[in-house]
């Protein structure tokens, strides 16, 4: 009688798994906030926004800011991670190897906004992000120009548009292979600016705003977009964003 009764519910178990409601998800992210700088107000509507872009889209997104989940057997149940508006220095040695495993793993990372203010002395790290924040002027409106249409997540952007965001000056590329998918014209804004340790006036006749690479047998994208918490509302930015981490999940969707 028992294992009749076991043999029933197996059954039944595998009844409802086929079933739409229990059927498996596209892919599973890790969303990861942590800040040891700046705490970016937009932190709690960019949350929000990828939980509703998970449901939206069927893939499954697990938030934490929790460090020491950065570790081999609970990174395996991933296929991306989302740095979302983090900040400074967020894990240690043993956590930062256990993300270089992950996407050595052939796995993905999204880099949102200050992600490219985060892990400065970690040398893998730099060339993830591929650029590094310098300095920003005020909020501004300008002129920003989509580079690369092939690139998943541009169905909504037209080719060149205003857009109102906080405009990172970058690094110099710490890797090579970047492909650029947006820019953001200098001359539509005033790029200076000077906060006394750091001054900036620009990066001149090409200023890349978002990009992607392949590294290290996993795959990066970065945007520099999403300083604003009303940005997490805006239609153009979320398709681009999830163009973005469906690539760096499933290295899927190019044109």
């Amino acid at each position: 009688m028992k294992n009749i009764t076991k043999i029933f519910f197996v059954s039944c178990f595998t009844v409802l798994m086929t079933l739409p409601g229990f059927a498996q998800k596209q892919f599973k992210a890790l969303l990861f906030t942590r800040t040891a700088g700046f705490h970016h107000e937009s932190i709690n509507e960019g949350v929000d926004a990828i939980k509703a872009m998970a449901e939206r889209h069927f893939f499954d997104v697990h938030w934490h800011e929790d460090p020491s989940q950065f570790n081999d057997k609970n990174l395996e149940q991933f296929q991306v991670i989302i740095f979302l508006n983090t900040t400074g220095d967020i894990l240690n040695d043993e956590q930062q190897a256990a993300m270089e495993k992950f996407i050595k793993a052939g796995k993905g990372y999204v880099g949102i906004h200050s992600a490219s203010d985060t892990e400065y002395d970690w040398p893998w790290y730099t060339k993830l992000v591929g650029r590094l924040f310098k300095i920003h002027p005020a909020i501004q409106t300008a002129r920003i120009k989509v580079l690369d249409r092939k690139f998943p997540g541009f169905e909504l952007m037209p080719d060149d548009q205003l857009w109102t965001d906080e405009w990172y000056e970058y690094s110099e590329e710490k890797t090579t292979g970047l492909n650029y998918l947006i820019s953001v014209d200098e001359s539509t804004f005033d790029p200076k600016a000077n906060w006394g340790r750091v001054s900036g006036t620009g990066m001149g006749s090409f200023h890349p705003i978002a990009w992607y690479h392949n590294f290290d047998g996993g795959r990066s994208f970065y945007t520099g977009l999403g300083h604003m918490p009303s940005k997490y509302s805006d239609p153009g930015f979320l398709v681009h964003l999830y163009g973005g981490i469906y690539w760096a999940a499933t290295g899927k969707g190019m044109r």
